[in-house]
């Protein structure tokens, strides 16, 4: 089989998971989506990217792209006719900077190189993890 080139990534999704409002099951099932899936329907439908140019900009080919892109609108269809939850996954990809998830008030950053001491970058707090670890 045949390895994975890991999927270029510019910046992560700003969330953790999606809850469908006014469900009537007390706990739904998540549908995990891949970063690349994320990525993918970012590129493609918010940037309006075509999938040559966003096939580029991640660093596969256009048919990979198209596979991808694929998946990520099935999760998403799921989602909304089955009620289900999402979640976002580290998958296959390959962040263009190190980007932290802070567990107090939840943000998302990079830290700068100069930093020698890793904290996150709106409340200081030291209770940060590696988004590549989620």
């Amino acid at each position: 089989m045949r390895r994975k080139t890991p999927r270029k990534i510019v910046k992560p999704p700003l969330f953790t998971g999606y809850r469908p409002y006014g469900h009537s099951k007390a706990r739904v099932e998540d549908v995990e989506m891949l970063y690349e899936e994320y990525e993918s329907i970012k590129l493609a439908d918010y940037d309006l990217m075509t999938h040559l140019e966003a096939s580029q900009l991640m660093g596969i080919s256009r048919a990979t792209f198209a596979r991808i892109y694929e998946s990520a609108r099935r999760k998403i269809a799921k989602i909304l006719v089955e009620g289900k939850g999402l979640k976002t996954v580290f998958g296959n990809a390959d962040l263009d900077e190190d980007w932290y998830l802070c567990h107090e008030c939840k943000a998302r950053f990079t830290v700068p190189v100069r930093h020698s001491k890793q904290e996150c970058a709106i409340c200081r707090s030291e209770n940060i993890e590696s988004l590549k670890t989620i």
